[in-house]
């Protein structure tokens, strides 16, 4: 089978290695198609080599069909369609609290172990989710990062007819906010960016650049005074932290989406003043990824546009190479049988 490995240094090989059978709990996934993710760009430029097991096969992002099933696995068989919730959480403490997608010693398959990247993947059966036959496995590749958005707006508890403020219009803030559209709230994007602006408002969101508009005063305006009640901080920069304090309205709530490497200044005074909470969000829960299951069967929302380019897995040197010249598309797939 074909398989890709980084090799370190901006440096992908494609390589031919032996399929291997399923052992005790796990199945074997023929992947069909695999995302990549910004941590995957993270790690081609060398910022994981500490964490990565170099050579590696990274990527978790992914859909594909079930090709065998390894002994004491129920529940699957070979055909059915899948997706892989990528958290090994066997590290689990009674510290954790029962919170295992943020247990003291989670791994990360695709990460801390071999990821999706390959022809076929061998994974622990608890980690799968299946999908139903119809599900078109192109978009079914979206739905681990979807599952982040489900999990940002679920813990932000957005109610129909809220207003929601989305600070970064990248893919997972795009995703972001077609969850909480869906959720019935007005949406409002923050984007600097004039190729994501146009893509936010080709999506029919509304976004604004707050390089020429005070974004503060456009949300007033929106809101009759009342300024946001939720705010997702997606964008990982210090002027987004600045402004995501001001932006929300009075029990405003702010989602901590994007990672932070380092402390970085916050306005705790307008906490105190407008008593706001914050709320920090790590990848998903198991509920996450059912939700994002449907919102990708039902196919209501225009997850097609996000998908700007399909490239074999051969290429995978190549698409790097591109992603880092042209950093504005929203998500790549690889098509993993190609």
């Amino acid at each position: 089978m074909k398989a890709t490995r980084y090799e370190g240094n901006k440096t992908f090989s494609v390589i031919e290695k032996q399929v291997e059978a399923p052992v005790s709990g796990d199945v074997r996934i023929k992947v069909a198609y695999s995302g990549v993710c910004g941590t995957d760009v993270h790690i081609y430029h060398g910022m994981m080599d500490k964490r990565v097991n170099i050579p590696v096969t990274i990527g978790h992002e992914m859909s594909g069909v079930i090709d065998a099933v390894g002994d004491g696995v129920n529940g699957y068989k070979v055909g059915d369609k899948v997706v892989v919730r990528p958290l090994d959480d066997r590290g689990v403490k009674p510290s954790d609290k029962g919170f295992n997608h943020v247990c003291e010693d989670l791994k990360f398959i695709g990460i801390d172990s071999p990821g999706s990247m390959q022809q076929y993947w061998n994974v622990p059966a608890f980690t799968l989710h299946k999908l139903k036959e119809e599900t078109d496995l192109k978009l079914a590749a979206l739905i681990e990062p979807l599952s982040v958005a489900s999990h940002d707006v679920r813990l932000s508890e957005l109610k129909p007819g809220e207003t929601a403020v989305v600070l970064g219009g990248g893919p997972i803030g795009l995703l972001v906010a077609m969850v909480a559209k869906d959720v019935g709230a007005k949406v409002i994007i923050s984007e600097v960016n004039p190729v994501r602006i146009t893509k936010a408002k080709d999506l029919g969101f509304d976004c604004v650049n707050p390089m020429e508009i005070d974004l503060v005063t456009y949300v007033r305006e929106q809101t009759e005074g009342r300024l946001a009640d939720v705010v997702f901080e997606v964008a990982g920069v210090q002027p987004a932290l600045d402004i995501m304090t001001e932006v929300a309205g009075i029990r405003g709530r702010i989602v901590m989406v994007a990672i932070h490497g380092e402390p970085k200044p916050v306005n705790l005074f307008k906490f105190f003043w407008k008593e706001l909470k914050l709320i920090g969000a790590r990848v998903y829960e198991k509920e996450d990824y059912e939700k994002s299951i449907a919102l990708i069967t039902e196919n209501q929302l225009p997850f097609e546009d996000m998908i700007t380019d399909v490239q074999p897995l051969s290429n995978i040197q190549e698409v790097f190479e591109n992603i880092d010249k042209n950093p504005n598309g929203l998500k790549v797939l690889m098509d993993c049988q190609l």
